[in-house]
């Protein structure tokens, strides 16, 4: 296969992600670890969830910066390949679902927010992460089945790419399947429920205009991730579908998701302190201080 993009520029995009995501994101990673062992809230261990699959992706990186460095051919060891492809991709969608639940916990905090302090258990956050890690890593366990099954393994000198037709007739299918269950549906959750963060927010005169300032620009900041880094690598899968055939440009759009690495500690900043604010301190200081108003005065 002839790439679209030179080796050299894939190799580029790779460590300038790794030398700005993998400090952000150690830094973001211990900051999530002090908060939640002193108060551990849904969205810090989603957030933290997010941070841990964002290290996973930059440990292997330099597997894919040896891949580039090698003209993409891969030298290393098969079983070295698998682990990165499983690990490359899988946690891709698991921080799309993860974005996409905290996406869901911002949405229960500020439209139902006595509800929000009745499933705000950590348990129910852990669970959560639970499926979506399993979810994720079961949908992406096809980089094994089609480089490992005896019917559709192709020996090409190549980690995961430039499939046959065999591999191929497995893996649209599949690809296609990702792209609605694993990016369109989080997609639409996700617009869903911080458009109506916006609109609630700005209904409530009594949130001061910094908060919502912040409140909205993490929410155009989540969406503009998705649209960003990870919406162009989900529509060449359905390209290829349609066209029956991987697209050589994918490569363009795996740098994007890359990228991402660099971007998510910036949403962690804003999911853990602007919506904190908007949300617990300003709603649900006036719900709590009703349900605990009638037995103040009865004591």
């Amino acid at each position: 296969m002839e790439p679209v993009v030179k080796s050299e520029v894939i190799l580029s995009v790779y460590i300038i992600s790794f030398l700005i995501g993998l400090p952000a994101n150690l830094l973001a990673f211990y900051a999530f670890c002090v908060k939640i062992r002193s108060k551990p809230l849904p969205t810090d261990i989603l957030l933290l969830n997010l941070t841990i699959s964002d290290l996973l992706f930059l440990f292997i990186l330099p597997l894919k910066m040896h891949e580039a460095a090698s003209d993409m051919k891969w030298t290393l060891p098969n079983f070295m390949c698998t682990i990165t492809a499983l690990t490359f991709f899988s946690t891709i969608y698991t921080s799309s679902l993860l974005l996409m639940s905290v996406s869901v916990v911002r949405y229960i905090a500020v439209a139902f927010p006595v509800v929000y302090l009745q499933l705000h258990k950590p348990v129910y956050a852990i669970v959560t992460c639970a499926v979506i890690w399993l979810v994720s890593v079961a949908h992406c366990s096809i980089t094994i089945i089609v480089q490992h099954h005896p019917d559709l393994s192709n020996e090409n000198g190549m980690c995961y790419e430039n499939f046959s037709e065999k591999q191929l007739k497995v893996l649209l299918p599949v690809r296609l399947e990702f792209f609605i269950v694993l990016f369109l549906i989080p997609l639409l959750i996700c617009v869903y429920c911080y458009l109506r963060c916006i609109f609630i927010l700005y209904s409530r005169p009594r949130i001061s205009p910094m908060q919502k300032q912040k409140a909205i620009g993490m929410a155009l900041g989540t969406l503009a991730v998705f649209l960003i880094c990870v919406m162009p690598y989900n529509v060449s899968h359905v390209l290829g579908y349609f066209q029956g055939k991987s697209p050589k440009w994918r490569y363009y759009t795996l740098l994007l998701s890359t990228f991402n690495t660099c971007i998510d500690p910036i949403i962690f900043y804003f999911s853990s302190s602007a919506f904190h604010c908007t949300s617990e301190k300003s709603i649900f200081r006036k719900h709590v201080s009703k349900e605990h108003r009638p037995a103040t005065s009865s004591s």
